[in-house]
């Protein structure tokens, strides 16, 4: 049997997927990508690419111009709009996330919304550039048998119906809900297995003149005959309407083009608009977090390890946090200046962020059923209640009331970028992590280790740049407040261990000492920052011995002991 051999086989072609091949050979490691779709998705899935997502493609070097010309405006997709039917009145318009310049103060990449069947070929072209990665489509992971040495996977080219070999290191599962790695692994799942199913009707139409007076990217439809949601990828050409649907009682086959045709222009206003049905497809809603990330040397990322309610888009973006938590780790361990026992950090830092979305996700998709009790359709899902409640002065207050108390789903700031690593590959410093009066929307910049590293403008060489920036992706940084030479020469001292150090103040211009004061750093202070642009350790003040405590730092964070010395 042909066989092949690579560093580390990654299953799935998914933005997870993709990404996770794109930093692995970044920093120099082979990887093979096996998918067994035919190409990259077709019909919309994702929509929300968030900021720190969109931080760590910057970090990645992914094209941001191609990125750009995809995203959608937020003057197009940032509201979201409560309505009977498209093209009726807008009974609530909220805003839909921060997509504005006021986002810059906190991450040089606001929210945006970028459909994953635009973006997945953008980062299957980035794959394809990348020289140490290979992507195959209509090749599906079979099973395999691992050892103390690595893994054997069985391969089967699906087009040529033959199977091979891939013998890796390492597996990562990033093949999505269904996981074929994480159910070969026997990993339990927690959570709600099916808590809503729904038809999603991809069709294509130019429905500008319906919402000229409040554009949008989600309507929901709140009249009961009709019920779901419409999501517009685009305005003027691509829209999803995801429909309720009972699979115990209803056949997915009655579903024909016609059938689907009919239902979506029922979910308008009068109106006979040119559309096209592009696509018919089932699916259902969980709210689930695998028990386990890793079984010996192959881990789960992405939608493998955790499944969410779409209500709040976390994820896509908790994926793209996944494998960037975990490649570098793979690499340090790989390189020679990480012990393996590093890896064991992966799920301690990253399942607890996986639970918290799911609990998020799941708030913000039960927290819904407010306004159809408000409207009193629960009890009674005609047109008719939903009227007369709408048109009772104080009826009316009570739904939009509900409505407008949805703004949390919309507005997870703090969640996207706020959240840290409480145990893990860090050092705690016994501080307390700021705590917001709503940890959800709001975000308090925050270097306590564990956390990302603030966002702030600064200069370097005349350029205007994020602190996230000065981040290598293939070491440490050490950020210090001022040219101390004393840390100069701790630096020195590391050998075994990648780690460059940034002098605030010389190195790069701090206007005002505006970020060590966000960072909490006095004079002298530092900051040990991870290739994933999270804070690995901190001294608020200069230590007595600065060489001797960064290298005991380095040592806790990196599992090592003498390799971190030289």
């Amino acid at each position: 049997m042909t066989s092949i051999e690579v560093p580390v086989l990654v299953v799935g072609g998914g933005p997870t997927g993709l990404q996770t091949g794109i930093h692995l050979s970044q920093l120099g490691i082979s990887s093979h990508i096996v998918e067994r779709r035919p190409g990259p998705q077709r019909s919309p899935a994702a929509h929300v690419v968030n900021a720190r997502t969109l931080e760590i493609y910057r970090a990645l070097g992914i094209d941001a111009a191609a990125l750009d010309a995809i995203c959608k405006s937020p003057a197009d997709a940032g509201s979201v709009h409560f309505v009977a039917r498209l093209g009726g009145e807008s009974l609530t318009q909220l805003p839909f996330e921060r997509q504005g310049d006021e986002c810059l103060a906190y991450t040089p990449t606001p929210l945006r919304n970028l459909s994953q069947h635009k973006l997945e070929p953008i980062l299957a072209e980035a794959t394809r550039k990348s020289p140490h990665c290979e992507l195959a489509y209509e090749h599906q992971w079979e099973s395999a048998i691992q050892s103390d040495r690595g893994v054997i996977s069985r391969i089967r080219d699906l087009a040529r119906d033959r199977e091979y070999e891939i013998h890796s290191r390492y597996v990562i599962g990033a093949d999505g809900a269904g996981s074929r790695v994480r159910k070969a692994l026997d990993i339990g799942v927690q959570g709600p297995e099916r808590l809503m199913s729904f038809i999603m009707i991809h069709f294509g139409a130019n429905l500008r003149s319906l919402v000229s007076d409040c554009p949008g990217v989600l309507y929901w439809l709140l009249d009961p005959a009709i019920g779901g949601t419409l999501v517009a990828h685009d305005i003027d050409r691509e829209w999803v309407y995801m429909k309720p649907w009972d699979p115990d009682t209803e056949a997915l086959d009655a579903y024909t083009e016609s059938v689907c045709a009919d239902l979506v222009r029922n979910t308008m206003a009068p109106h006979d608009p040119d559309l096209e049905i592009l696509n018919i497809s089932a699916w259902t809603m969980t709210s689930q977090v695998a028990d386990r990330y890793r079984t010996g040397r192959v881990f789960l990322a992405g939608d493998a390890a955790h499944r969410f309610p779409p209500t709040g888009g976390l994820g896509l973006n908790t994926g793209a946090q996944d494998t960037h938590n975990l490649v570098w780790k793979i690499a340090a361990v790989e390189c020679g200046w990480a012990d393996a026992t590093l890896l064991d950090s992966y799920e301690a830092e990253r399942r607890p962020v996986a639970q918290e979305n799911a609990t998020q996700s799941l708030r913000n998709a039960l927290k819904l059923f407010q306004v159809q009790q408000a409207l009193g359709t629960d009890a009674e899902p005609t047109t008719q209640r939903m009227n007369q409640t709408l048109a009772d002065p104080a009826g009316r207050a009570r739904a939009v009331a509900a409505m407008r108390d949805q703004a949390e789903h919309f507005d997870m700031l703090g969640l996207q970028l706020g959240f840290a690593y409480e145990a893990g590959a860090l050092v705690p410093d016994a501080t307390e992590l700021a705590r917001p009066q709503n940890p959800v929307r709001e975000y308090i910049p925050s270097a306590r280790p564990g956390s990302r590293l603030p966002h702030a403008w600064l200069t370097q060489n005349g350029a205007r740049i994020s602190s996230l920036d000065l981040i290598s992706g293939d070491g440490f940084v050490l950020l210090t407040a001022g040219g101390d030479p004393d840390w100069a020469n701790a630096v020195q001292a590391v050998e075994s261990i990648p780690l460059r150090h940034v002098a605030l103040g010389s190195d790069v211009t701090d206007p005002e000492g505006a970020f060590c004061a966000q960072c909490e750093l006095a004079a002298g202070g530092a900051l040990l920052v991870r290739p994933d642009q999270h804070v690995a350790w901190r001294a608020q003040s200069k230590p007595e011995d600065p060489r001797a405590a960064l290298l005991e730092a380095l040592a806790t964070v990196t599992r090592t002991d003498s390799r971190a010395t030289g």
